[in-house]
């Protein structure tokens, strides 16, 4: 009889062990689905960015010696100045951003970085661009648009083209000044030179090309300032949680709800939201690591201008 009951109790618990093994390899190739079809879309944006670039630069303002702000201007600088290959020029450039980046922020941005920086370098050493147009007003609004465009795809892919927000962030977290303001020293010098070594019409369309390749970004990442608070209902709130702080290094602030008005009607039910605040470039692997887990998840993101302590200013894990 005590055979019959441990074999009986031995049946009961193999279906259970085998629906919990099958539902954890669905979950696995679930994760697995979506981590490539995010990987997949991310090249596909740092892909447009390099041409979308490549094609403001080759086709409008280096014809016309216009620059731009940021790393991409101190690289046209520096190859007139010197009379180097752009391409070379921009690769060095961006090295220390691309190690800043490494620091502050993590591998996968940083290979993003690497790649669209390559990218670009090797677009404007092989594509052929024809020169658009000599007027210079022309030349400085639509040069800043692709320019802006592409280093806009980019950061959406995960990215960037142009090193200058890493140094603005590490100086930000290093000083406690606002980012805009880091951003605007910088470019206050390099147009200063550029009236120097260009002249005065030349770093005044330089300034509109900036203008214009600025506003072109903030317009292709959806008005997404320097950082974002992000709040999430989800059902898996917990995973979440532990995504945010041990895969971003970030702090969480968990609120205690009650329900209201949703897609099954009034739903009087305590739950909890989950809110943090990342930078704009670390937006992209947020989303995607947030429909691993669970893609019916309530987002909400809303810009803030600039945020003071917290884990926001000192990152305390690095993702592998």
């Amino acid at each position: 009889m005590k055979s019959i009951f441990s074999r009986t109790a031995i049946w009961n618990k193999e279906p259970v062990r085998s629906q919990s093994s099958r539902y954890k390899v669905a979950k696995q190739v679930y994760r697995s689905r979506i981590g490539v079809q995010q990987t997949v879309k991310s090249a596909v944006f740092i892909v447009i960015g390099i041409f979308s670039a490549g094609f403001g630069l080759k086709s409008f303002l280096l014809p016309n010696d216009f620059i731009d702000g940021g790393a991409t201007g101190i690289s046209l600088l520096l190859s007139r100045i010197f009379n180097t290959p752009l391409p070379i020029i921009i690769i060095a450039v961006n090295i220390p951003f691309i190690l800043l980046g490494y620091k502050q922020i993590g591998n996968s941005f940083t290979l993003r970085t690497v790649l669209g920086i390559l990218g670009l370098a090797l677009c404007l050493a092989v594509v052929d661009y024809p020169p658009v147009t000599k007027d210079e007003l022309l030349v400085a609004v639509f040069g800043g648009f692709f320019l802006g465009a592409g280093i806009g795809f980019a950061i959406r892919g995960g990215g960037v083209l142009d090193g200058t927000e890493v140094l603005a962030i590490f100086i930000s977290r290093k000083t406690g000044s606002t980012i805009g303001d880091i951003i605007l020293v910088i470019n206050i010098l390099i147009f200063s030179s550029a009236v120097y070594f260009l002249g005065l019409d030349a770093a005044l369309y330089s300034m509109l090309t900036y203008l214009s390749a600025s506003k072109t970004v903030d317009f292709l990442i959806e008005g997404i300032e320097e950082y974002l608070g992000v709040t999430i209902i989800s059902r898996k709130n917990d995973e979440i949680r532990q995504m945010i702080v041990e895969k971003l290094g970030r702090g969480v602030t968990i609120y205690k709800s009650t329900g209201g008005f949703g897609k099954k009607g009034v739903i009087n039910q305590e739950s909890e939201i989950v809110f943090t605040v990342v930078t704009r470039l670390e937006i992209s692997r947020l989303r995607s690591e947030i429909e691993k887990i669970d893609d019916d998840a309530f987002v909400v993101m809303h810009s803030i201008k600039d945020t003071k302590g917290g884990m926001i200013k000192k990152r305390t894990l690095k993702d592998h």
